[in-house]
């Protein structure tokens, strides 16, 4: 197995297919493998150049190393005031976007929590002219940070700060959407 271990969000790109094999907890798509899971990203290597030398060389092609992605159930986190979030937008209606909280840090939650960002707590400033469809779209990745713990459905949350905000997005063609800022 790879000696790096990476956590990994769905959607996250993990590699060439034409370089590794895909397993569990992953997705190829347009020759690109990516995440379909929330987890840690394994490469795990071909057999060792000996096993290779002994079998017989029907294939020109040599075994690929195989990369999926293994969810770790043994942390379990849980957000608190504070706390920086990675959560995916399930609804929206014009006051609010729906939510559902995905890490908690780094830490991937072993079921996702509800959050709600309000529509005041998108920006900073001039949060009067703020329009929720222009901010988010149901399917992307929002960074946000945990403001309170809500009612008894959902936790508020907010990305006002620069670092918070969509970090994966795709567009209404279906490709991914580049961050420029």
């Amino acid at each position: 197995m790879s000696g790096e271990s990476v956590i990994v969000t769905p959607g996250r790109r993990l590699g060439l297919a034409e370089e590794y094999e895909a397993g569990s907890g992953t997705y190829v798509r347009n020759g690109l493998i990516y995440a379909s899971i929330l987890g840690t990203k394994i490469i795990q290597p071909t057999a060792d150049a000996t096993a290779e030398e002994t079998s017989d060389k029907t294939s020109d092609t040599p075994a690929k190393p195989l990369v999926f992605v293994e969810r770790k159930n043994a942390k379990f986190a849980i957000p608190a005031i504070g706390s920086e979030v990675l959560c995916k937008v399930v609804r929206m209606n014009p006051r609010a976007a729906s939510v559902a909280i995905m890490m908690v840090g780094s830490v991937p939650c072993q079921e996702d929590f509800l959050g709600t960002v309000r529509v005041q707590d998108i920006r900073a400033t001039e949060k009067d002219s703020v329009q929720m469809i222009n901010s988010f779209r149901p399917g992307d990745i929002v960074r946000a940070e945990v403001i309170s713990l809500g009612d008894q459905r959902s936790y508020y949350l907010a990305t006002t700060k620069n670092e918070h905000g969509v970090v994966f997005a795709q567009s209404t063609a279906g490709n991914t959407i580049i961050p420029i800022s």
